[in-house]
Order: C-alpha cells, then structure tokens, then sequence
C-alpha cells in the first residue's frame, strides 16, 4: 500500500494545491491551485521579459531621428526589473515548497488513520499557533524589497561597465563585464595607488578613531568616579554635551575653528607670536585634526557607558585588594579594567566598525581635502566610504564604487566576527547555549 504522504507530497510538486486536493482538504488546495493559475497566466510573460531584462541588461540604445529621440532599452530600469521578478520567484518558490510539506504532514496525519483538519479547523490552528509568523511576514517582505533589493542591485553593479562617459543610460547600455571592474583596480596604477592609499589611510583612522575615544572616555569615567570628586552629576552632564548637541552643526563649527585663513584658534596663535598652523591644508596636519575633533565627539559614549558599567562593580573586590595590599593603579588593571573590556568589548568592535565608514566627520570637516594628485577622485584625508561618494555622485563611477564597497563589506564583516567570536562575552554566551 502506498503512502498517502508521498502520493500528495508527489501530487502537489506537479501542481500546487493538488495533493490537498487529494486529501480532500478542497478549500485549501483550490487557494493554492488558484495561485498557480494566475501567476502562469499574468506573470509568465512578464518574468520572462525581466529575466531577458536581467541577462542581457538590453540591446537597443537610444537613437535621434531628427529632433526626436528614440528612447532605446534602460539597462539600470530593466537590472532592478529583473532582481524583483528574481526575489518574487524565490518568494514563490518558498510558497511551493510549503504547499509540498503542507501536503505531506497531511498525508501522515492519514497515513495513521486520523482525520486532517478542515479549512475552518485550518485557519484557527494558523492563527492560534502561527500568530508571530503573521506578525513577521509583513517584516520578512520589506526586508526582501527594501533591503535584499538594494544590496543585490549595489553587488550587480559591481560586475558591469556602468560608469560615465560612456556607459551610462539612457544614452549607452550597460554591459556584463565579470571580474574586469575587481581586475582593474588591482592591476591599473591610477586605480590601485589610490585604493590602497586610501584603505591604509582607512584602517589607520578607524583604529586611531577607536582607541582614542576609548581611552579618553575611560580617563573621564575614572577621574569622575573617584571617591574624592564632588558633583559627579554635573561633571558627567557637561561632558556629556559635545554627544548630545547635533554632530553636523558641531563638525560645522570645528571647522571654521581650524580655518587656517580667518579661523580663530590661528589668530590667538598669531596673537601670542606663534605661526599659523595649516590644520586643514596640509594632509598630516588634517589627519591629526580630524583625530582630534573626532575625540571630541566621541568619547562622551564612552564616558557614560564606563560609567554606568563602574558602579556596578562590588565594593567587595576592592576591599579584598586593599587587605592584600594592592596599590591603586593594581587594583585598577586587575580589577576595573577586565571588568570594563569583559563588558564593552562588543561595543568596541561595532565602534571600529562604525569608524571605518564614518562619512560625516571626514566628509563635513574636509570633504577628502587637501588635496592629492597621486589619487583619482580622491583627497589625502579621504576614507574609502568618501571616496565612494565621490566615485557615485561626483564622477559617475558606479562600477568601480560598487567593487570598493564590497571589499569594504568583506573586510569589516570579516574583522568582526573574528573579533566577536574571541571576546570573552561571545565565549561565554557560547558555553551556556
């Protein structure tokens, strides 16, 4: 005797809703066979012109006859085109595959001679016991589209020729290229001196970045938290300003502080005999201060968080440290100091992260500048996150933008989970899952 379970599973891979057709559940089977239908009907075509759409990125381009211009196919329109209809088929095979299990559990539920449930039986059975799963596919479908979209559409680009002058729709298609786009900014010198200035610069900044703000939040925290110091809410709320203010008008005024002509910390200079500084216009003087500013910014994070993880800490600790005699810079890394990386250490390596692609204190407080003839469309204090903005909405390089941010994508993926994985908070999660 055959099994009910594979005959319907079986029946329900050559067409939807047919095994619980099969299982008598009709109401359920003609919602999925419907589906089908009208999806072959309406959709087929449409799928097949977004994947001819997707392959070949179009074939005719856009003509003038006389004053009028032939519009031709748009290869960017019929690219995102095709990764929708792609992300919908995926949808919809997923659908197909629940129809099969669907189909199965209904045949072993015969199979052991009981009765399946009816459509009304169905649906409360779905809601009672599916409740959070309808409450997550409205979040699961903006993920696909509004996330999913974008980032396949950024890693497409990557393997085309889309850059100006001459591949740029509606005017030129865009082609398939492959690993050209990669190949090219390794092998071709205007390419690669610039990437990997600009990636050293990069890594540079982001672990100056870090570190900084760090440990200068760290000082603050113990210098507040210490016994003799009075007032520790006001301290805490004056430093805490340069984060709460709003860091574009902040970085704004930083930088006509640092203006080497008219700015007024190179007038009290002049003023006292000292020669003006180009904060701004040399390439090591602008480095320095972008660190300088940026310390500004962020070590009040820090501060507070340290702060916060500080009075947590047992009193207990210390007073078993003085019986034993430690001193108060021993008591300091032996105890304050595991305590606090034990619980900001995550919290380090997302700020590392962020740092790598921090846009706004680079971009607004030097826009890349000064500038550096050895780079193509970048400045001396440029990260690789500015250097793509420029790439995309300065110099229409999109191929070549979409190539360094995926190798961004690669290197701070692949820094933190390394990281993750060996911070002593992840292990012990770790061990008790």
């Amino acid at each position: 005797m055959q099994s009910k379970a594979k005959i319907g599973a079986l029946l329900s891979f050559l067409l939807m809703g047919l095994g619980q057709i099969y299982h008598r559940q009709f109401a359920k089977g003609i919602l999925f066979l419907a589906l089908e239908i009208y999806l072959l009907i309406f959709w087929s075509l449409p799928f097949r012109y977004a994947m001819w759409g997707l392959t070949t990125l179009g074939e005719t381009t856009q003509t003038r006859k006389g004053f009028e211009i032939v519009q031709g196919d748009h290869s960017i329109f019929l690219m995102i085109e095709g990764i929708i209809f792609l992300l919908g088929f995926l949808l919809f095979i997923w659908v197909y595959y629940l129809n099969i299990r669907d189909a199965y559990k209904v045949g072993l539920i015969r199979d052991k001679g009981r009765t399946p449930h009816t459509f009304k039986e169905t649906l409360k059975n779905v809601w009672e016991n599916g409740f959070p799963y309808i409450l997550l596919t409205p979040s699961i479908l903006f993920t696909v589209f509004l996330t999913m979209l974008p980032l396949l559409f950024g890693i497409l680009i990557a393997f085309t020729n889309y850059s100006g002058p001459n591949h740029l729709p509606p005017k030129s298609l865009v082609d398939w290229v492959g690993f050209q786009t990669f190949i090219d900014l390794f092998s071709l010198r205007t390419w690669s001196k610039t990437f990997y200035g600009v990636f050293t610069w990069t890594v540079v900044w982001a672990i100056l970045a870090t570190a900084t703000t760090f440990f200068l939040g760290l000082i603050f925290a113990v210098l507040i938290n210490h016994k003799g110091i009075k007032f520790k809410r006001m301290w805490r709320g004056i430093y805490i300003l340069p984060w709460a203010i709003p860091q574009f008008i902040s970085i704004l005024i930083m930088r006509n502080i640092f203006n080497g002509e008219f700015g007024p910390l190179n007038q009290y200079l002049q003023m006292i005999g000292l020669a003006a500084v180009p904060w701004l216009s040399d390439p090591m003087w602008a480095k320095v201060t972008i660190v300088v500013v940026n310390m500004w910014f962020g070590f009040p994070f820090w501060m507070v968080l340290m702060s916060g993880v500080m009075t947590t800490i047992d009193n207990s600790l210390y007073e078993a440290a003085d019986v034993d005699g430690a001193s108060p810079m021993q008591k300091f890394w032996k105890i304050t100091m595991p305590i606090v990386m034990f619980a900001t250490a995550p919290l380090l390596i997302m700020s590392f992260a962020g740092n790598f692609n921090n846009f706004n204190v680079i971009y607004l407080m030097t826009q890349g500048n000064p500038v550096n003839v050895n780079y193509s469309y970048a400045g001396s204090t440029d990260i690789l996150i500015t250097w793509i903005y420029k790439m995309t909405l300065e110099q229409s390089q999109f191929a070549m933008a979409s190539v360094v941010s995926i190798l961004i994508f690669i290197v701070v993926a692949v820094t933190s989970v390394w990281n993750f994985r060996r911070t002593k908070a992840f292990k012990e999660e770790d061990m008790m899952s």
